[in-house]
């Protein structure tokens, strides 16, 4: 019986790796082959080996309008790591005073973070639009970053914890002289590691996916993303080189597989952590 559901797990698994695999596959080979045969139709499973020179000669590509496709990537990188360190310093920040410091509407003000989980990020992006107008930031890359870094769900995530610390841990360190600062460095710090890990990769990825915000505040060409930069390839009046655009699209895949191979370990290790 062990040995039938064994066999049905693993088929039901190797199904849903062709299903994330196969359009990928598909994205690698059709950027290998004629952007004629694709518009026909034509797309074949097999790569044409003899054209994989066209990953390196397309990062000098430009969007109509644009900036290169390697410009348009470092912008996206750098918007991915700006908001992936604003999200965990400001929710390690706001964690922390929630739960170590006893200061009036505390509870309050943690349950005022919680409740923005419950609005969907369109209802938000008007007057968060209006606000970066107000300050200016209407194409610059503050305004592009900024915005995004607040997360009530990080917030909650290392709230969880620093509320599973012991008691007796808090009151050692106190005894011992160890300040706000010091405790945080020193113990709490170490103890969230892993779960900072863990919210680096999701929520690089995260912002290294963005479209609807990038594509409203920032109308400057230098300040195009990647994913902004695929779909200005796509769906203009001249005949679109398609496997140029699956060319892009596997570069732009490149970056968020690399963070999360790389720090696979640390992910896996995090979101254990996190259910204890």
């Amino acid at each position: 019986m062990n040995g039938r559901v064994d066999w049905v797990a693993h088929l039901v698994l190797c199904c849903g790796v062709l299903l994330f695999v196969l359009p990928l596959w598909l994205l690698v080979a059709g950027a290998t082959q004629d952007a004629g045969a694709i518009s026909r139709g034509d797309l074949s499973l097999l790569p044409d080996l003899r054209n994989l020179g066209v990953f390196w000669s397309v990062l000098n590509d430009r969007a109509p309008g644009g900036a290169p496709v390697w410009h348009m990537l470092l912008v996206s990188a750098a918007m991915a790591l700006a908001i992936a360190a604003g999200k965990i310093v400001i929710s390690l920040l706001s964690a922390y005073a929630v739960t170590f410091f006893r200061f009036p509407f505390r509870m309050l003000c943690f349950w005022t973070i919680f409740i923005t989980l419950m609005l969907p990020v369109e209802v938000r992006i008007v007057p968060t639009y209006a606000v970066m107008a107000d300050f200016g930031l209407i194409n610059s890359f503050t305004g592009l970053a900024m915005p995004l870094i607040a997360s009530a769900t990080a917030t909650l995530l290392f709230r969880q914890v620093f509320l599973a610390v012991p008691d007796e841990l808090v009151e050692a360190a106190r005894m011992d002289g160890a300040g706000p600062l010091r405790f945080l460095r020193d113990i709490l710090l170490p103890v969230s590691a892993a779960n900072m890990a863990a919210l680096f990769v999701i929520v690089f990825v995260y912002g290294w996916n963005q479209y609807l915000w990038p594509l409203l505040v920032a109308t400057d060409p230098s300040l195009d993303t990647i994913v902004i930069g695929i779909v200005k390839m796509i769906g203009q009046d001249s005949v679109t080189d398609w496997n140029r655009v699956m060319a892009t699209a596997v570069l732009a895949l490149l970056p968020p597989v690399a963070v999360v191979l790389l720090m696979q370990r640390w992910f896996v290790k995090g979101l254990t952590e996190g259910e204890k």
